[in-house]
C-alpha cells in the first residue's frame, strides 16, 4: 500500500508547478523584442498545460502536462537598416507580450510564495504538536 500524500509533499508538487512556469515566463520574457528575417523564423511565446491529478479521493495535485507555443503571431516591421531585414526592408519580431509576461511573473511570484507560506505553517503546527506531546 502506498503511503498517504503529506502537506509536504502535495506543497512541493506545487511549488514544482510554479517553477516550470516561472521558468516559460522567463524564457519569454529573454525573447521578448527579438527578430529574425523570417516569420518562421520568429520566436513565439510558451505556455506550460497543468492537469489536476488526484492521487487519493480527496487529495488533489498538479502535474506539467506538456509546454506548448502560443499561436500569437510575430509581428512584421519595417526596418530597412537592420542587418536581418529582407529585400523589402521587414523584419519580423517575436510574438511575446512583455507586458502578459510580467504579470503572469508576478501572479507565479505569489503563487511560489503562497506555498512556501503553506510549508511554513505546517512546520510551525508540526513542531508545536510535538512540543504538547512531550
Amino acid at each position: 500500500m502506498d503511503k498517504p500524500m503529506s502537506i509536504f509533499d502535495i506543497t512541493g508538487r506545487a511549488m514544482s508547478a510554479q517553477l516550470v512556469r516561472l521558468n516559460a515566463t522567463a524564457s519569454n520574457m529573454a525573447n521578448a523584442g527579438n527578430v529574425t528575417a523570417t516569420e518562421g523564423e520568429a520566436y513565439r511565446a510558451i505556455r506550460p498545460v497543468f492537469r489536476s491529478v488526484t492521487e487519493k479521493p480527496g487529495v488533489s495535485t498538479v502535474k506539467v502536462e506538456n509546454i506548448v507555443t502560443t499561436d500569437a503571431q510575430p509581428i512584421k516591421r519595417h526596418d530597412p537598416g537592420h542587418p536581418l531585414a529582407d529585400k523589402d526592408g521587414f523584419v519580423w519580431e517575436s510574438a511575446v507580450d512583455s507586458s502578459t509576461e510580467l504579470v503572469d511573473m508576478i501572479e507565479t511570484a505569489r503563487q511560489y510564495q503562497n506555498n512556501v507560506q503553506v510549508l511554513e505553517t505546517s512546520k510551525k503546527l508540526l513542531l508545536e504538536t510535538v512540543r504538547m506531546g512531550k
